[in-house]
């Protein structure tokens, strides 16, 4: 006959096993990750507001790619009006950045007269590179392609995914975050849209020429988790890549407070509908003064990802004001 003491034990063995079955399979999810844990690598903002005309009020939300032997930053600058404009800023070390004097995108179509081009995103086909940017008109913000060569001369291809319309969508689009190969013969896209409870989350869409998108799913592909992190938003951030294990996509999630923290999804590389792995908790959170105060508090926004030899730089913006950097290591 068993006693109550063996029985305890077994129990308590078997809530031992549970338990670190748990932590071996989350241990294995996050192992499969690219890039270790993320540190700052600089405690200061690296680019700041400057001047009293376009760039005045706030410089953040960048979008890097490295190109032509050097670091080329699209960013989002804001002047004393709330008009947003397009600025660009090259370095050889990823941290030191010289910009140029005038922006390289402006508001000139109606689409987004007053409000002005947002949050960048760049990903690189052949020879083009594309751009997706929120058009904001002071009444609707949209989601929008250009394209160049050169990253400093755009051609608008106009609204891409228009506000108001989708399987799920009843609001604004943003954030357009394009896989770098096609898959199944399509491109695909993750982009922000909002759902019938006003909440932001993650749609997904696929197209054969980067104009032209149709919606590939029927309800966000990555939904809103309340009572987390992202309880109120699930934003795309950089541009995914592609790794043995899947498509690695960047995000961010704010909570109910619209605390933005960072986090990370896995899409199958066969199905981009399909989620893999997603952070149960943030991976990067705001910290410094210069991230928790500014024109929005407690944000930390990651929207440009260049891997550089031995590990990968995340560029974010900082209370929608300031631009900061951080590190991990390349696993």
């Amino acid at each position: 006959m068993l006693r109550l003491t063996d029985f305890a034990k077994g129990i308590h063995a078997f809530a031992l096993l549970l338990a670190l079955g748990a932590s071996l399979a989350f241990a294995a999810s996050t192992a499969d990750l690219p890039f270790g844990p993320w540190t700052r690598a600089a405690n200061e903002p690296i680019l700041s507001p400057q001047g009293t005309t376009w760039e005045s009020a706030g410089t953040f939300n960048p979008a890097v790619v490295f190109h032509n032997g050097k670091f080329i930053m699209l960013y989002r600058a804001q002047d004393s009006g709330g008009t947003s404009r397009l600025g660009y800023a090259e370095s050889a070390d990823g941290l030191h950045f010289t910009r140029r004097a005038d922006p390289v995108l402006l508001p000139e179509a109606d689409y987004e007269k007053d409000g002005g081009v947002e949050d960048p995103r760049l990903q690189k086909f052949g020879g083009t590179y594309y751009l997706t940017y929120t058009g904001y008109n002071k009444k609707d913000a949209q989601l929008c392609l250009a394209t160049s060569s050169d990253l400093i001369h755009w051609e608008r291809k106009g609204v891409i995914l228009p506000a108001y319309k989708g399987n799920w969508n009843q609001g604004w689009t943003k954030s357009g975050a394009i896989v770098p190969e096609k898959i199944d013969g399509k491109y695909w896209m993750y982009w922000l849209g909002t759902a019938a409870d006003k909440t932001d989350q993650m749609g997904l869409s696929w197209s054969t020429d980067l104009i032209h998108w149709t919606e590939a799913t029927t309800t966000p592909v990555l939904p809103r988790r309340p009572g987390k992190f992202d309880s109120r938003v699930v934003e795309p951030g950089p541009p995914p890549i592609l790794t043995k294990q899947g498509i690695m996509l960047v995000y961010n999630g704010a909570d109910d407070n619209l605390v933005y923290r960072t986090a990370v999804a896995l899409f199958d590389r066969r199905d981009p509908r399909k989620v893999l792995y997603r952070s149960d908790t943030p991976i990067f959170v705001p910290a410094k003064e210069w991230e928790k105060v500014g024109q929005v508090p407690n944000v930390v926004f990651v929207e440009g990802m260049v891997q550089e030899r031995n590990r990968f730089l995340f560029y974010y913006g900082a209370a929608d004001k300031y631009m900061g950097v951080a590190e991990a290591p390349l696993h």
